[in-house]
């Protein structure tokens, strides 16, 4: 049973949308060890779960996710090199994770989304965000380093503006953070989590295996040349020949 201890809450409704929340609200969701664990766990946990068919991942108010927990870093020094090597692989492994799922993931950004929450969001598969929250990478002001979210940011955004965003260290707000294609949707705060989860259930709707056939195809062309992209294309054109047909005007999504 969820209590107010949990640091990540879960709940699938029967559509098959899994909401998983970021619960440190006390820390704005700041990611410590324990936390990063149970949501890499969660999302590997729902690539076998029958049930789920998509998920919205959101943070306890007041934020969306403040990044790294700082407050571990002490504990993260060179006298103790496998403690460092295991905390970054950990991170690591946690960003790759979103790519590597075949099910869809939705961002439902209702507060601030800083370093690694930044980074957190633009993993997802889709971002919905609050008009007003704040996404921004501002570790340089406190001496750190922007390092894995990097990968995502400079691919999703491009060298200039990305490492603009990463060097200045400044915020940008969701009507900005959707004109740069960092996300999909911006709405007002109490609109957020319920557009998040009306993009999830149609998302869920869809046949799984062409849903899944369709996010990892996408991730295997993205960072391809052309002529390796159409043939990644061109191998699940072949794979799709025998896929069910599925008649949108006549299916149940419960039966696809």
């Amino acid at each position: 049973m969820e209590t107010e201890q949990d640091v990540l809450l879960s709940t699938i409704d029967e559509e098959g949308v899994l909401i998983l929340t970021l619960n440190r609200a006390k820390k704005h969701n700041a990611l410590n060890t324990e936390l990063t664990q149970k949501l890499l766990d969660a999302i590997r946990g729902s690539e076998h779960d029958e049930r789920v068919r998509a998920l919205v991942l959101v943070g306890a108010q007041p934020s969306f996710c403040a990044g790294a927990d700082t407050t571990e870093f002490n504990a993260l020094t060179p006298q103790d090199p496998k403690a460092v090597l295991t905390r970054a692989d950990l991170t690591t492994a946690l960003h790759l994770s979103f790519s590597q799922l075949s099910k869809p993931v939705v961002a439902a950004v209702t507060g601030n989304a800083l370093g690694g929450g930044a980074g957190l969001a633009l993993a997802c598969d889709m971002v919905v965000m609050a008009e007003k929250a704040r996404l921004g990478y501002p570790e340089l002001k406190h001496g750190i380093v922007a390092a894995v979210v990097l990968a995502n940011l400079v691919r999703q955004l491009g060298p200039k503006k990305a490492f603009e965003l990463v060097a200045l260290g400044e915020p940008i707000g969701g009507l900005e953070a959707q004109k740069l294609g960092l996300v999909n949707r911006v709405t007002a705060l109490e609109d957020t989590l319920p557009e998040a989860i009306k993009i999830a259930k149609q998302l869920a709707s869809w046949s799984p295996i062409a849903m899944a056939t369709t996010k990892r195809t996408f991730y295997r062309a993205m960072d391809l040349s052309l002529a390796s992209a159409l043939d990644v294309g061109r191998d699940a054109n072949v794979m799709m020949r025998g896929f069910k047909r599925v008649d949108p005007l006549k299916s149940n999504p419960s039966e696809h």
